[in-house]
């Protein structure tokens, strides 16, 4: 494989990060130190989500407005809304029941000999965000501007769907003209993005090596039971989300993991699923999505479709349950599956989203807040695999979506069996479905 494939040199950055992560946290002479030299790394990975949040709004908001625009039927938004909800209900269904069967059958917390806090002082949670009234409110934007400023992804979509549809049932000149400009405006963000994902690599390094400077690798043994379980019950979650897409894609579901390995290891670096958007809608473009599902689908999933993040609700209030030996029936497991199931919608923009949810759900069940203490140090490593899996959860319901909604296009053959690379700078663009 030659070196100037992203993803090999993802790979190469994380595996350095790692060792360089490791070195540092061994030779500072204490954790104040070493949380300084872990902020320089920092840098890195600020400037490279920096430059990934730049690009978020007007690709989103262009997407959008080009496709309803596209599309110019009403009835059809509102079908493919209609699907794609329907599917990530049961995704995530799926993901919350995997979570308590794996905690169940693993037992995870089970005589886990560790010292709990009395109270939950400085968790540091933001509690009072998970609040059913406040999230419908602030789901439809008061300024386009500030939504856009905010990077609010739910206030822009729906923003967009309004633009998009009053523009697809105006047909003068301008108005054609306006949807044209949309459409470039999607390909230069696109090309935006191949230039912004050249510091892909650096980015990955700095995240990598900050967590294990501050962390080490010791915290990982401590904990590694509970993270391999985690990672077991990930497995299985990967192991029924391919399966569903297969019953619906075929064997072009292995097609499209192919094109989307790239976006996946960047999200498992970085731990962060809005590091992948830009360049995850530029490959399912590749796979053959048509924008106008892309453009609606993978949005909405970003903030309903957090498959990784939903089954990790139920699997560590399992596990809090087993760590201070509190026994739990199966009708509270149950109850407190269907509660998750509907706190957990639309928190994607506050920080921290898993343990908040848990946190809010807890008391529910006379379960202490402060079993969250224990696994705050190793949160970010947890983090990795829930946002390598919410990312995977959206790119298999945003195909599926599109294949139900027949916008899918044949991709030629030379085409499908391409290599991700990074982006040459000559090269020209392919125009959009």
């Amino acid at each position: 494989m030659k070196m100037n494939k992203l993803t090999t040199w993802i790979g190469v950055a994380l595996v350095l990060g790692i060792v360089v992560g490791y070195v540092c946290h061994e030779i500072v002479p204490d954790a104040a130190a070493a949380k300084d030299l872990a902020g320089y790394f920092g840098i890195l990975t600020d400037i490279f989500l920096r430059l990934i949040k730049m690009i978020i709004a007007p690709l989103i908001f262009a997407t959008l407005v080009a496709g309803l625009a596209n599309m110019g039927d009403a009835k059809a938004v509102g079908r493919i809304g209609g699907r794609a909800l329907g599917w990530f209900v049961c995704a995530s269904f799926c993901s919350l029941f995997i979570g308590l069967l794996f905690a169940n059958v693993l037992q995870p917390g089970h005589g886990l000999n560790v010292p709990l806090p009395d109270s939950a002082a400085g968790l540091n949670l933001k509690t009072a965000a998970l609040n059913l009234k406040d999230f419908i409110t602030h789901v439809f934007p008061k300024s386009v501007i500030e939504a856009m400023a905010g990077n609010e992804v739910l206030q822009i979509l729906i923003f967009a769907v309004f633009f998009g549809v009053a523009l697809g049932h105006l047909h003068n000149q301008t108005a054609r003209s306006l949807v044209n400009t949309m459409d470039e405006v999607v390909h230069v963000m696109l090309k935006v993005t191949d230039y912004v994902m050249r510091f892909a690599p650096f980015g990955v390094f700095g995240a990598v090596a900050a967590a294990i400077t501050v962390n080490g690798l010791g915290m990982l043994l401590v904990f590694g039971k509970f993270m391999v379980s985690f990672y077991i019950a990930l497995a299985a979650l990967w192991g029924v989300l391919i399966l569903a897409g297969f019953a619906v894609l075929g064997k072009d579901v292995f097609r499209l993991l192919k094109l989307v390995r790239g976006p996946l290891l960047v999200g498992f670096s970085t731990a962060s699923s809005e590091s992948v958007y830009p360049k995850l809608m530029e490959q399912l473009e590749k796979f053959g999505i048509k924008n106008r599902v892309t453009g609606f689908v993978l949005p909405l999933g970003y903030s309903f479709n957090l498959d990784g993040s939903m089954m990790y609700t139920t699997f560590l209030a399992l596990f809090i349950a087993q760590a201070y030996d509190i026994p739990m029936s199966l009708g509270a497991q149950i109850t407190m599956l269907l509660v998750l199931m509907v706190s957990s919608k639309g928190i994607a923009g506050v920080p921290r989203a898993s343990l908040v949810v848990v946190a809010a759900v807890l008391p529910m069940f006379n379960l202490p807040e402060a079993g969250l203490l224990l696994v705050l140090g190793i949160d970010h490593f947890l983090d990795m695999g829930r946002t390598v899996t919410n990312v995977l959860g959206n790119s298999i319901a945003t195909a599926v979506v599109a294949k139900w909604e027949g916008a899918i296009d044949p991709v030629p053959a030379d085409q499908a069996d391409a290599e991700e690379s990074l982006p040459v700078v000559d090269e020209t663009y392919p125009e959009a479905a």
